[in-house]
């Protein structure tokens, strides 16, 4: 993986899909490498030796429909952002948009970061009822979504 991005940071997008990789590729790879570089080191040196649990991280980007209203992504977000109330497996919830002056988002605008204390909790939140209302509600505006899972390690 560090070579393929290695390969991605020296090469223009248009010249790695010419070379053969899908823009879904690059995407998966540059969304992996931040979530590496956001959870690589502890904000202190107090949280590296106090904390040694691991947690899994479930990460969903969204590239929303052309035709979504404002209105329409509000109401997605919300719905998302109630789903901790709902999921007792939720062990923290945060969300942003893309703010990145780089301009290599490829349309993905919504970053969701759901985490969970184990595997089970993330098997149990995919198929609990609030998460599937909350999958009826986004699935009809979303373009595109790219999900990744991590056990993010201190």
């Amino acid at each position: 993986m560090l070579t393929f991005l290695s390969m991605l940071a020296r090469t223009s997008p248009v010249a790695a899909v010419q070379a053969g990789v899908t823009p879904a590729a690059i995407l998966i790879a540059a969304a992996t490498l931040c979530v590496m570089l956001a959870v690589a080191q502890p904000a202190s040196a107090e949280q590296a030796e106090s904390s040694d649990e691991k947690v899994l991280r479930h990460v969903v980007l969204f590239a929303f429909k052309e035709t979504s209203t404002d209105a329409d992504v509000a109401k997605i977000v919300e719905a998302f952002r109630g789903l901790p109330k709902k999921i007792s497996q939720i062990k923290d919830f945060e969300w942003g948009t893309d703010i990145s002056p780089e301009g290599k988002a490829q349309g993905f605008t919504h970053c969701f970061f759901v985490t969970f204390a184990s595997e089970a909790d993330r098997d149990a939140y995919l198929p609990h009822p609030a998460h599937q209302e909350f999958v009826s509600i986004v699935g009809p505006h979303v373009e595109d979504v790219c999900v990744v899972d991590y056990w993010a390690k201190p």
